[in-house]
């Protein structure tokens, strides 16, 4: 008898209850119950190829994001810019570490950490890399992928310095720059490489070794 792993699960077909385990599919493919011939479920869009092309566009437009201003605001004849990193630091600065240690770990640190989980786990499905070390690595990334997902809230960064920079309208000049087109445009790689990666997809690359 199968032994069901961590990644398997269970589901029921709606028309006869059939008690079903979930498996994934190839490209354009879907699962029927076997008793009544209902669709159970379609394939997820989880290319291989498209994961790899999101995370070097992502990791291209990381370092601009992180490097370059955000904001520049222009308040009596003074200038002054911030990037991301400046940011968390000056926050960490005023006492506030905890605010800080946040904005550094949401905006910085989580997304490079899953991008990078994300390209380790493509290449190791893409070189089909077999050997003990790799598929150690590669199910422990699938373990942690879930936990870095949710430490990843480049959204609320976003929306926080969008907010900021209309409340600064009212009395100085505020203007953006590459940096803040930079960061937007990794929010909008990240939102599309989660929305294209399937955990239980990259699960069933396990079995296929």
């Amino acid at each position: 008898m199968h032994e069901l792993d961590d990644h398997d699960s269970i589901i029921l077909c709606r028309s006869c209850d059939l008690a079903v385990t979930k498996r994934a599919l190839p490209s354009s493919a879907r699962a029927i119950c076997p008793r009544c011939d209902t669709v159970l479920y379609d394939s997820p869009y989880c290319s291989i190829n498209g994961m790899l092309a999101l995370c070097l566009a992502a990791l291209i437009i990381f370092i601009p994001a992180n490097l370059l201003p955000v904001l520049e605001i222009h308040f009596l004849g003074s200038v002054r810019t911030t990037t991301v990193i400046e940011a968390a630091i000056a926050v960490w600065a005023q006492g506030y570490w905890v605010v800080g240690l946040a904005v550094l770990v949401a905006a910085v640190i989580a997304p490079a950490v899953l991008i990078l989980s994300i390209l380790a786990q493509v290449i190791i499905v893409k070189l089909k890399l077999q050997r003990s070390f790799w598929q150690r690595t590669y199910t422990t990334l699938l373990k942690n992928q879930g936990l870095i997902a949710q430490m990843t809230m480049l959204e609320i960064y976003v929306i926080s310095f969008l907010v900021s920079a209309f409340q600064l309208s009212d009395f100085s000049d505020v203007f953006f720059g590459m940096g803040t087109f930079s960061f937007t445009m990794l929010f909008v790689i990240i939102l599309f490489l989660q929305r294209e990666y399937n955990l239980e997809h990259m699960w069933s690359y396990v079995d296929e070794h």
